[in-house]
């Protein structure tokens, strides 16, 4: 069937002419119904253009299509892909947690492509007009459903799509690879019997052949991983020879790079006859590559592939893959879940890898599927080879996935109640039948009734009401005399930032106490369960050791809990030592999601005045500053390095900064333009005076005296916290929005057994990273 034929004012979206096997048996059940669809199929087999159906369906019918990729990564590649969209006169909108949501453009999208997590955040916030547009989507394509089975993200993905369909119930199109109780997917959805797809692989463009080829282990890591290198060379270069590619998976990113530096010189020695250096135009080509390395490889046939590369380079590699120009590529997982980039021979070198916040951890067997999917270049090759190269040890068990495949299993049960507080949070949920109401939307019902040994179906109710009970006892949900039930503040705050539940609970518990410090939001952030997986590897020890000296901190935290305290010490003066970088950047951007976290839990229990601090905490951990330094990056357009030059130049606040003449601020080495625009942004934040008016000199032994005390703001509207305290003790405390004055109530009074008492005012900053202001009068006791 021709694409003119199918959709004819569509056929432009389409990156070929005519319809393949799969795509024309499951073509009439995506334009021709508006049922619920599901369609598994193999790796390569043309899935996409079952969502780019959907697509125009919906788009034919004026309604909004929403993407949920499974990788961010993947998120860019189907705005580069779908740009075909834009050119017939629709918008794609990509909502990534790497870009800032603009709200009006997700509302005016026709297409959005998402994460599961930012789709998880934007359907709990779905009344908020920020968000609003996730309530308004008419069809939902859920691209590699099996994630389903992923431990960190099934349920993530779970969740999602059954809020959905209680927000807005959009047509749901799920597609997957190959898994075997594609029938569990479709009750779950209510995908009837002929919109329901099982493609087997007598559907896959070439044949595929698997299986599994050991090493012996050792005690060498290093080694370990050249072992499995030299296996992978070997089973690549019988098919190079024969002018065939492969496709090389290994861990890290730096992994791709090394192998492929290797590589390079184990093929010379064999005298393998691959490279391009003789083609002048290839040569000229490979010269604009901005990654020197990549430059020197791919001149040699061998690449490497990987989410860090600049786009530019990605592009060419796979572009040069595709043509043949490179024989053998390393890379990644990426390349396995979302450009199409088939190979001869597909060779899985590493089945573990090293993640900062999990420690060594196995790839799940949907990802070693996935991976090996892409063997078999159509057009090209009656057969595709893949191979998992492990441990003797885990020999059996992939040996058994490539035979039997495996079932995709619901993963809610471990995070339940995580997510039904969530749903309570929002006010879904507000009795015990609700609760059951909302588990028989999930594939975890369904799973269970499917598998009722493995899942203990008999006892959900139970389960599902020791969890609700547990959430009550913990103080995340409350109970009335009806049995309704209802979110408290830390569930709220838990819900709205993602965090496990003993975190929050911690959090809480920091804010309850009589005060708070650096060292004890540090403390409170590191010991966080979202780092319990955190390893401290035995060569860091000395680099920790080192950082905890410098920085003049103590904690009593221990192994990884006590690395993430290191490295966020570390990271607020930009001194993070080389041994404990690679972990670093994850290990702080998690530190930063949490540490923002605490600072709404510290405002909401204890006060401005902690949120301030904790916020002051957050700034200095993700530009590292200086404390000095660290208010300059409440100006807009100030990040780490002119924060840093203003305070060296010996300016001391924002407010110095906007009074400051022009060339003052120059000669601290901004250009004119520059320091115009800095000079305007500092005089939007807040600027406090406060005026005493006619407060008292002396007071009376046992005299009182009401006076007020104007707190003016001169600059940008700001909530602040205003205390006053008496000889340190606070007298009285209240939070709101200044943008103009306030006055407070400052009681004078003649203590018997002082002669003196100092009356201050301190005006804090809760969501900015500004010191706080203080004033004060002392008041001579007769």
């Amino acid at each position: 069937m021709k694409v003119t034929e199918a959709v004819p004012e569509f056929a432009e979206a389409f990156g070929f002419e005519e319809f393949n096997r799969m795509q024309r048996e499951a073509l009439p059940a995506l334009l021709e119904t508006t049922a619920n669809v599901v369609a598994s199929a193999p790796t390569g087999s043309g899935k996409t253009a079952l969502a780019e159906l959907a697509i125009c369906k919906t788009l034919a019918s004026g309604g909004t299509a929403l993407f949920v990729a499974p990788l961010r990564a993947l998120t860019n590649e189907k705005e580069s892909e779908w740009e075909r969209f834009e050119d017939l006169g629709y918008s794609v909108y990509v909502v990534s947690g790497e870009r800032d949501l603009n709200p009006r453009r997700a509302e005016r999208a026709d297409v959005i492509v998402i994460t599961p997590e930012k789709a998880d955040s934007a359907t709990r916030k779905h009344e908020s007009a920020r968000y609003s547009f996730i309530a308004e989507v008419d069809c939902v394509l859920i691209d590699e459903v099996h994630l389903l089975d992923s431990d960190r993200r099934g349920g993530v993905l779970e969740v999602v799509v059954s809020r959905l369909r209680r927000i807005c119930d959009p047509r749901i199109v799920a597609l997957s690879a190959t898994m075997s109780n594609v029938e569990d997917v479709a009750e779950w959805l209510d995908a009837p019997p002929e919109a329901t797809f099982a493609f087997g692989d007598e559907y896959r463009p070439v044949d595929l052949e698997t299986g599994v080829k050991t090493y012996s282990h050792g005690d060498n890591a290093f080694a370990d991983k050249y072992r499995r290198l030299y296996r992978a060379i070997d089973l690549a270069e019988p098919h190079v020879r024969e002018d065939g590619q492969a496709l090389v998976f290994v861990s890290s990113r730096q992994d791709t790079v090394q192998a492929a530096k290797k590589t390079r010189d184990v093929l010379a020695e064999r005298d393998v006859p691959i490279g391009a250096r003789g083609e002048y135009d290839f040569h000229t080509e490979a010269s604009e590559l901005a990654n020197d390395t990549l430059r020197q490889s791919v001149l040699d046939g061998v690449g490497f592939h990987h989410a860090g590369l600049g786009k530019d380079d990605r592009d060419r590699v796979e572009e040069w893959f595709r043509e043949g120009h490179i024989s053998i590529l390393f890379s990644t997982s990426t390349l396995a879940w979302g450009v199409n980039l088939p190979a001869r021979c597909v060779v899985i070198r590493d089945t573990k890898y090293h993640d900062p916040l999990e420690g060594e951890t196995d790839i799940s067997p949907l990802d070693v599927l996935q991976m090996l999917g892409r063997a078999g270049r159509p057009g090209y090759d009656d057969v595709g080879y893949g191979w998992v190269v492990c441990d003797r040890e885990d020999a059996d068990r992939y040996r058994r996935l490539l035979r039997e495949g495996k079932p995709i299993e619901s993963r809610l049960a471990e995070e339940l109640p995580s997510h039904l507080n969530a749903e309570i949070a929002m006010g879904t949920i507000r009795d015990l039948d609700d609760v059951m109401s909302w588990i028989e939307t999930t594939f975890y019902h369904v799973r269970a009734r499917s598998n009722p040994e493995a899942y203990g179906f008999d006892s959900i109710r139970d389960r599902v009401r020791t969890v609700l009970e547990t959430l009550v006892e913990d103080g995340f949900v409350e109970t009335d005399a009806d049995l309704g039930i209802e979110p408290t503040a830390v569930g709220r705050l838990a819900s709205k930032y993602y965090l496990r539940l003993d975190t929050a609970a911690r959090f809480h518990d920091l804010a309850e106490r009589d005060s708070v410090s650096v060292e004890s939001i540090l403390e409170a952030v590191a010991a966080a369960g979202e780092f319990d997986s955190v390893s401290a590897r035995s060569a860091e020890g000395d680099a920790i050791d080192r950082i905890l000296e410098a920085v003049d901190l103590e904690t009593t935290l221990e192994d990884g809990h006590r690395k993430v305290f290191a490295i966020c010490a570390a990271s607020m003066d930009d001194s993070v030592p080389s041994d404990l970088r690679s972990d670093a950047w994850v290990i702080r951007q998690n530190a930063l999601r949490l540490i923002a976290a605490l600072s709404e839990f510290l405002d909401r229990f204890a006060g401005p005045r902690a949120a301030n601090l904790a916020c002051r905490v957050e700034a200095r951990l993700e530009h590292g500053v200086s404390r000095e330094a660290v208010a300059f990056t409440a100006i807009d357009g100030v990040g780490a390095n002119r924060a840093v030059r203003l305070s060296d130049a010996g300016f001391d606040s924002p407010a110095a900064i906007a009074d400051a003449d022009p060339g003052a601020l120059e000669s601290a080495g901004l250009t004119e333009g520059v320091a115009t625009r800095i000079a305007e942004a500092a005089g939007d934040l807040p600027r406090i005076d406060v005026e005493w008016g006619s407060f008292p000199e002396a007071v009376e032994v046992g005299e009182n005296d009401l006076r007020e005390v104007t707190v003016r703001n001169r600059g940008g509207g700001a909530r602040v916290g205003v205390r006053v305290t008496v000889n340190d003790v606070e007298m009285n405390a209240k939070t709101v929005y200044l943008d103009g004055e306030t006055t407070v109530p400052v009681g004078v009074f003649g203590a018997p057994d002082a002669d003196e008492v100092t009356f201050t005012i301190e005006v804090s900053f809760p969501e900015r990273p500004l010191y706080p202001v203080r004033s004060s009068r002392s008041v001579e006791v007769r």
